[in-house]
């Protein structure tokens, strides 16, 4: 039993909605969910035993990724968790990862905080055994109308449906296999969130241990000022990765009430043949998370 509150990881999938649901949970007057952070699997490595192990710490999370660091999204000072860090004691990366958390929740006047990394759903057996507090929300959609939106964004794995679906499925898989043996792990599909968000928000705050608040139903009069956080990313030469524009403009139904208008969105972005490509790799997934084939629609 973890003597730290429970802290939600929403994973899933890129373009699955994850942003959505991290904006939605946000909107609780008693949780802040920082931008995605990407380094939790790269200090769970840095082991305990190197003298140094605070230095190189504070290094990871505020260069990482190596090269196009995000830290500047945080909104924190580097000196401030430098300060929180060096009083731990002993200090553990665990430890050094929560005084990171209760920095920003601290910068919205909150007392718990949580996670969205949506490639973390490839780590999942890794960040329940370093924060026994993590509570897995695993945040699925329709593999098509994840790879129709996906491959229009910077971060693409690729345009080919035979990628896109592959990529897709890995995330799925992987995170359903690992959830399966953590202690707290459940599933949300995002059809269902955008058409029913509340009873699906009230579970998720049972299962976060939330009371619940109807400020989780109206995200979107938060969400601009809330995403004025995704900063330009820049790389180390100093060439645009991605500008601040672009991440508002790949996040901008974030913004809106959720509706049900892009479920199904494939079928108008899609050929028919690239659909059958990706349901030649991932169509028993689909099949199985209760999504219909094109040919049995």
């Amino acid at each position: 039993m973890s003597k730290h509150p429970p802290m939600p990881v929403v994973v899933g999938a890129p373009r699955s909605g994850t942003t959505l649901l991290r904006l939605m949970l946000d909107a609780h007057p008693d949780l802040a969910i920082p931008p995605e952070t990407s380094f939790l699997a790269a200090v769970s490595a840095l082991g305990q035993s190197d003298g140094d192990l605070r230095a190189r710490f504070l290094e990871t999370i505020t260069a990482y990724p190596p090269g196009a660091p995000n830290w500047q999204d945080f909104g924190l000072a580097r000196e401030a968790l430098a300060e929180a860090v060096q009083a731990l004691e002993p200090f553990t990366v665990a430890d050094g990862l929560r005084a990171f958390y209760r920095l920003y929740a601290q910068r919205f006047d909150k007392s718990r905080w949580g996670e969205k990394t949506p490639d973390y759903s490839l780590h999942v057996g890794t960040i329940a055994a370093l924060l026994p507090e993590a509570r897995f929300v695993h945040l699925i959609r329709d593999g098509r109308d994840v790879a129709a939106s996906w491959r229009q964004q910077w971060f693409s794995p690729g345009h080919e449906p035979e990628v896109l679906a592959r990529a897709w499925a890995d995330r799925v898989e992987a995170a359903r296999n690992a959830g399966s043996a953590c202690a707290h792990y459940t599933e949300v599909f995002y059809e269902d969130l955008v058409a029913r968000p509340e009873p699906v928000l009230r579970r998720l705050c049972e299962f976060l241990e939330l009371p619940w608040s109807n400020q989780l139903l109206n995200h979107q009069e938060r969400a601009p000022r809330r995403l004025e956080e995704h900063r330009a990313r820049v790389s180390l030469d100093g060439s645009f990765v991605v500008s601040h524009a672009q991440r508002l403009h790949q996040q901008r139904r974030t913004m809106e009430r959720p509706g049900t208008g892009r479920i199904g969105s494939w079928r108008e972005t899609m050929s028919g043949q690239e659909v059958q490509r990706f349901e030649r790799v991932a169509g028993a997934l689909l099949i199985q998370l209760g999504y219909e084939l094109q040919g049995n629609s």
